[in-house]
């Protein structure tokens, strides 16, 4: 287990050294410069110039790598373009709408799928798995903003349940907030739970196949006692899997959700900061997203070998 664990922990940091040049090198060559953009057109030069020097844009393109792998190492993120103001603190101040929202999607994600999954392989090839999988089906295919517009429009705006979008703040009471995230955790939900019920029922079934799970039925179990007692377990290694992809891809991937209801976390913190050439913004928010990506995949690499020893033993 320590030799798979070490293997994966330099996969990990090398995935990381990988990114962190990929991220830099896309900003660096994006068109346009901030220090004009901040300025105006009709900036001076000598300005504009003063200006790159304070950003620290002056620099070669090695040292200012160096210096910005160097400061997140630290603690130091840099400084906001914009905002003028340390971007640890806009991170911290949005990682507590974003993380509670990914973790609110996520429970009900897994609280939809892993009943739907169950209950369609336990009626593969009927009517209700018929039904699930058409249903699914959908819910893979509609984006998750067009879900959320229709929630918004059913539960904000014509029953009036919840509000439209914005985040009150955690000061006004976690039912209040929690219940400003419901709707976006909602639409966020529905897709990821089409996607893991269906690996649910797949590795469900496939599971049902192994010989195991026939001498169970032969000694008098129930096809539902049979998958509840012997096949569910088997069946959690592969959805383990993709619980951490959909962990991750909420964390990462919930920027038009965010943008849609308004809320101030660090999907909406990316958009800003690209539309307003914000670089050192985009840089470390996406850097920070990527290294929450590789940590949670390294924690289910290890819950998967916790799970299956065949793994631990080619490590």
């Amino acid at each position: 287990m320590l030799r798979f664990a070490t293997t994966r922990l330099i996969s990990l940091t090398l995935s990381l050294l990988a990114a962190s040049i990929v991220i830099f090198a896309v900003i660096e060559v994006i068109p346009g410069d901030p220090a004009s953009f901040m300025l105006g057109l009709n900036a001076e030069p000598d300005t504009v110039a003063a200006l790159r020097d304070q950003l620290g844009l002056g620099g070669s393109v090695v040292t200012r790598y160096l210096n910005w792998v160097g400061g997140m190492l630290t603690g130091d993120f840099g400084t906001s373009y914009t905002y003028r103001v340390p971007v640890t603190e806009l991170i911290l101040a949005r990682v507590w709408v974003s993380l509670p929202l990914a973790i609110f999607a996520l429970i009900l994600s897994t609280a939809i799928a892993f009943p739907v999954g169950l209950i369609a392989a336990s009626y593969r090839g009927k009517v209700a798995d018929l039904g699930i999988m058409s249903v699914t089906q959908l819910g893979i295919a509609v984006p998750n903003f067009w879900f959320a517009m229709i929630l918004v429009l059913i539960f904000a705006i014509k029953i009036r349940w919840f509000s439209a979008g914005g985040f009150p703040g955690w000061d006004q009471g976690v039912f209040v907030a929690m219940k400003s995230l419901t709707l976006p955790a909602i639409a966020l939900a529905l897709p990821q739970a089409s996607i893991l019920a269906r690996i649910m029922r797949s590795s469900v079934l496939d599971t049902l196949d192994q010989d195991y799970i026939r001498t169970a039925r032969a000694k008098g179990l129930t096809r539902s006692q049979s998958i509840t007692r012997h096949a569910l377990r088997n069946a959690m290694i592969p959805v383990l899997t993709i619980i951490g992809m959909q962990f991750s891809f909420l964390m990462a991937g919930a920027i038009i959700i965010e943008n849609v209801f308004f809320l101030p976390g660090l999907g909406r913190l990316i958009f800003q900061g690209i539309t307003q050439r914000d670089l050192v913004v985009v840089e470390s928010v996406v850097m920070l997203l990527v290294f929450a990506v590789i940590t949670v995949t390294f924690v289910v690499d290890i819950a998967y070998a916790a799970v299956d020893p065949r793994l631990r033993k080619r490590g």
